[in-house]
C-alpha cells in the first residue's frame, strides 16, 4: 500500500506534471520549446532572496518570472531583437545573479528541485494553481491555434493575440515556477517540453496530441516519484529520466508500421 505521504507527493507531482505537460503541447505548436527552459532559470534570483528571507521559493520564483514575463514581452513588441534573443538575454542575467547570491546548498536543491519539502498547504495551494493553469490554457487553445494558422485572420476575428500572448508567457511562467520545486530549474524545461514532443510522435489530431500530452506528463511523475522514493533518488531526474524513456517508446512506435510498409515492398 502506497504511504500517506508518498501517495500527497504524487497527487500534487500529477497535477503539475498535467499542467506542464498541457502549456509545454502550445509551446511545441508555437516553436517555443526552448523557452519554457530559459524561464526556469529566470527564477532563480527570485529563489534566492525568498529563501533568504524564509519565504515559499515557489512564491520568490513566480515574482522574478513575472517580472521577466511582462520584461519578454514589452521588449518583443516594442523593439526589432528577436524573441529568442530576448529570453537568452534575460536567462543569462537572471542565472549569472542567481548563482552568485544562492547559498550552495540551496543552489543545490534550486538546481534540481526538492518535492519531498513541499508541506499539506503549500501542496494543495500547487494543486489549485496546477488546475487554473491548465483552465486557462484551455481556453486559450482555440486562440492561440487561429494565431498560428494566420494572425491577421485572428485579429479579424476579433481576438486580441497581444493580450492572448502575454496571458499565455504568464501561464508558462507560472507553470514554471510550479516545476521549478519539483524537478528544479535545471529539469523543468523538460517537464514541460518532453510529454509534448513524445505526444506528438503518435498523436493523430490536436485533442489526442493534448491528451496525450497530459496523460504522459502524469505517467512521468507518477512512476518518476515512485522510483526515486523506493530508491532514495532525487526526485527531479529520475521523473525527466522516466519522461525521456516515455520518448523513446513513443518513437520506435511512431517507426514501426514504417519498417512495416518498406517489408512489404
Amino acid at each position: 500500500m502506497i504511504q500517506s505521504n508518498l501517495l500527497f507527493l504524487i497527487i500534487v507531482g500529477s497535477f503539475v506534471a498535467a499542467s506542464s505537460a498541457y502549456i509545454g503541447s502550445i509551446m511545441v505548436l508555437k516553436r517555443m520549446s526552448l523557452v519554457g527552459d530559459a524561464l526556469s532559470h529566470v527564477a532563480l534570483p527570485g529563489m534566492a532572496i525568498a529563501i533568504s528571507f524564509n519565504l515559499s521559493p515557489i512564491l520568490g520564483g513566480f515574482v522574478a518570472l513575472v517580472i521577466a514575463v511582462f520584461g519578454i514581452w514589452y521588449l518583443e513588441e516594442h523593439s526589432e531583437t528577436y524573441p529568442d534573443a530576448i529570453v537568452g538575454l534575460f536567462f543569462t542575467t537572471s542565472l549569472a545573479i542567481g548563482v552568485l547570491i544562492t547559498d550552495q546548498p540551496d543552489l543545490l536543491e534550486a538546481l534540481f528541485g526538492n518535492i519531498e519539502k513541499i508541506n499539506f498547504t503549500e501542496g494543495f495551494i500547487t494543486i489549485l494553481i496546477s488546475i487554473v493553469l491548465l483552465t486557462t490554457a484551455v481556453f486559450l487553445t482555440s486562440k492561440i491555434t487561429a494565431s498560428l494558422i494566420s494572425e491577421e485572420l485572428a485579429k479579424s476575428s476579433g481576438i486580441n493575440t497581444r493580450l492572448v500572448n502575454l496571458i499565455y508567457l504568464l501561464t508558462v511562467g507560472a507553470v514554471v515556477a510550479l516545476g521549478i520545486r519539483f524537478v528544479g530549474t535545471l529539469l523543468t524545461g523538460a517537464l514541460v517540453i518532453v510529454p509534448a514532443v513524445s505526444a506528438r510522435n503518435i498523436a493523430r489530431g490536436m485533442r489526442s496530441y493534448n491528451l496525450m500530452s497530459i496523460l504522459f506528463g502524469v505517467v512521468s511523475a507518477f512512476f518518476g516519484i515512485a522510483i526515486a522514493n523506493y530508491k532514495g533518488f532525487m526526485v527531479g531526474p529520475i521523473v525527466v529520466l522516466v519522461s525521456i524513456a516515455i520518448y523513446v517508446l513513443t518513437f520506435v512506435v511512431k517507426l514501426l508500421p514504417l519498417k512495416l510498409n518498406r517489408q512489404r515492398y
